[in-house]
């Protein structure tokens, strides 16, 4: 009975703007509580022009203030960009307006190149590898045990659904030793996906916060009407991929028909491996493809990701995707 989950890039198209992205992000997470969604969630990225939610806690609290019972929350916080304490302060104030309804996904990747890094933090001195002992630290603010000599106001005591992010197998790891739900970034590095499912269920240590292991996987959803017109919506995020793999990130750009076809063999190999994880096309081809991944990978929840230029074909897109979830439990 796998669950369904959406996260949202907050994409500035090409034309648009970020008042736009935002505006239609508070739309599309309405809408993805009417389609059943169980969590909305928004990734901490710096320097991007193309993405709008860098300022993650209050993009947060702009979809939580649109919606009523769908969960909120990032997938993820950088954690080495932030003190654990402001990230306590900021997700204890966000419990506080939304109480039941906020997720904290943790990652250890930059989200930016060292450039916007070191302008962000001002040095590098934070550490990747302290990770770890930084999830602990926001643990213990959470649960005002006093370890640290400090009480979080707020965050002290708040009820805040904290997951681990990853996209290698270190993630997987640290989740099952504290006993937290893990979530994996397959919707853009897919390489270590089943490594890091098998070795998170393996070594899994129940936890106060959870009894079994719970694992989400990210997966991509293009859907339209007709295999065709998924193929062309598809082209918008293929040219964002290999825009930032090349070095040239932009907008999200509108779509462009053949644009795969027009691709040399190294940008078709860059769609190939970044896009493993994805279905491309109309309703019964959305079906077969999200099944595939379920069956393959036994995920308790499905992280959904469809960036589509046009926004009201986005929302298609996700409707239609809800539909191929819904037929898979009434399957079961």
């Amino acid at each position: 009975m796998t669950a369904y989950s959406l996260l949202d890039l907050v994409p500035v198209v090409e034309g648009g703007t970020v008042a736009g992205a935002l505006a239609n992000a508070a739309d599309l997470a309405a809408h993805a509580e009417r389609l059943g969604f169980t969590r909305y969630w928004v990734a901490e990225h710096h320097g991007m022009t193309g993405i709008a939610s860098a300022a993650t806690a209050v993009v947060i609290a702009h979809v939580a203030a649109a919606t009523r019972t769908i969960r909120v929350g990032a997938g993820g916080i950088m954690l080495p960009n932030h003190a654990p304490l402001v990230i306590a302060e900021q997700f204890g104030t966000l419990d506080a307006l939304f109480p039941g309804r906020i997720d904290l996904g943790l990652g250890r990747a930059p989200g930016s190149d060292q450039r916007v890094a070191r302008a962000m933090r001002r040095t590098l001195e934070t550490d990747a590898n302290a990770f770890p002992q930084d999830v602990l630290e926001l643990q213990s603010y959470f649960a005002d045990d006093g370890q640290t000599g400090i009480s979080a106001t707020p965050g002290a005591g708040a009820n805040v659904d904290m997951w681990i992010l990853g996209s290698s197998t270190f993630g997987a790891q640290l989740a099952a030793a504290l006993g937290l739900p893990y979530a994996f970034a397959s919707h853009f590095a897919p390489d270590a996906l089943d490594q890091a499912i098998a070795i998170y269920r393996r070594d899994f240590r129940p936890s106060a916060r959870l009894a079994r292991s719970h694992v989400m996987a990210g997966f991509n959803v293009f859907g339209a009407d007709t295999d065709e017109e998924a193929e062309l919506l598809a082209s918008s995020q293929q040219q964002a991929f290999v825009a930032l793999r090349t070095g040239n990130p932009r907008q999200l750009p509108p779509p462009v028909p053949g644009y795969r076809a027009s691709l040399p063999s190294q940008g078709k190999a860059i769609l190939d491996h970044v896009l493993q994880c994805s279905a491309v096309g109309g309703p019964a081809t959305i079906a077969r493809g999200i099944a595939a991944f379920v069956e393959r990978t036994g995920v308790d929840e499905l992280m959904l990701t469809s960036s589509i230029f046009d926004h009201q074909a986005r929302k298609r897109s996700l409707t239609i995707a809800a539909n191929a979830v819904g037929d898979l439990k009434l399957a079961a």
